[in-house]
């Protein structure tokens, strides 16, 4: 089992140099950059104050030049110096990390907690009226807009009810609260987001388990196990559950790369100081070292997020380790 981990854990070193690569060219190619975006709006701006401002971001190099200075720092944890405040990307990312991972680590929890049950409770009652409905729910989660559904919840809790708040992750007048106030401030402050987050992924991953389980319990060991004459709790939860997992936990492992994009959209609408609001804003600046240490973090999460679906796979199924040696 350490030796399958390991290999996977060495796998993903090549993988984050060829994202780094690709996405520090896809960047720079793009139309547009920090210069134009600086002097766009001023008619005094001279082409040497132009020159002068790409030598001074090092935007004069070629690009060869300015990937492998790039990938000089990033080896070092040193994604250099903002263009727009002149701060360390570093720092700036390590003071919105622990909101955006906050905010996808319960919306991940409350994904698993809500959507396998009911994906077990659709597949074991097949065309009961609970089935139909969460099909309805489902189709529902895959083809409402997130924009316009944080809009929608905006509006009624915040707005015509005034139960929940709409923006931030903490009131203005929290210096003043206990311990105890100040949490239940935050946990208001987090439930339109995080559940805004995790519905979409309810929506599929309950479909997902339902089509594992309902593949598993048409197995011949199941109607084994009830000829048998055990119980059928028993037979889903310590039989068919285990096996319908299996495809589950990949698909958890792919979901998180959806979670990580989905915070530039609800962080960006709720004004929440995450990474994702960091990286709308560093790309509207064409913030090239803000905009690279953001997507190299959102790689190297996935590739985690990938590595534990791995492991746990192979944890389920001991099969996986005996193909992975």
């Amino acid at each position: 089992m350490l030796s399958f981990a390991l290999k996977r854990l060495l796998l993903m070193i090549p993988l984050t140099f060829g994202i780094t690569l690709i996405t520090f060219t896809v960047i720079h190619l793009a139309p547009g950059g920090p210069v134009e975006v600086e002097t766009e709006m001023s008619l005094k701006a001279s082409a040497q104050a132009r020159e002068n401002l790409k030598r001074l971001y090092g935007l004069d190099k070629p690009l060869h030049v300015q990937y492998f200075d790039w990938l000089k720092r990033f080896v070092k944890l040193d994604f250099g110096i903002s263009f727009v405040d002149g701060k360390k990307v570093f720092d700036k990312i390590k003071e919105r990390i622990p909101v955006t991972l906050t905010i996808n680590l319960l919306s991940l929890i409350l994904i698993m907690a809500i959507a396998i049950p009911i994906g077990v409770l659709s597949a074991t009652k097949q065309y009961s009226i609970f089935d139909k409905l969460t099909t309805v729910f489902v189709f529902v989660g895959f083809s409402t807009p997130t924009f316009w559904l944080a809009l929608i919840l905006m509006i009624i809790f915040g707005v015509t009810l005034g139960l929940l708040p709409i923006s931030g992750i903490q009131s203005i007048d929290v210096s003043g609260m206990t311990k105890m106030e100040r949490l239940l401030d935050w946990a208001r402050h987090l439930i339109l987001p995080v559940g805004l987050s995790a519905f979409g992924g309810i929506a599929g991953l309950s479909r997902y388990s339902r089509s594992s389980m309902l593949e598993v319990i048409r197995q011949d060991y199941i109607r084994t196990a009830k000829a048998k004459g055990l119980k059928e709790s028993d037979i889903i939860i310590h039989h068919a559950l285990r096996n319908a997992l299996m495809p589950i936990v990949t698909i958890l492992g792919l979901s998180v790369p959806g979670l990580i994009g989905g915070s530039v959209i609800f962080e960006t609408i709720f004004a929440i100081p995450g990474m994702g609001q960091l990286f709308y804003s560093s790309a509207m600046a064409r913030d090239y070292p803000t905009i690279m240490g953001i997507l190299v973090i959102g790689a190297v999460l996935t590739l985690i997020g990938n590595l534990i679906a791995d492991v746990s796979y192979a944890l389920v199924d001991p099969r996986v380790r005996v193909k992975g040696k």
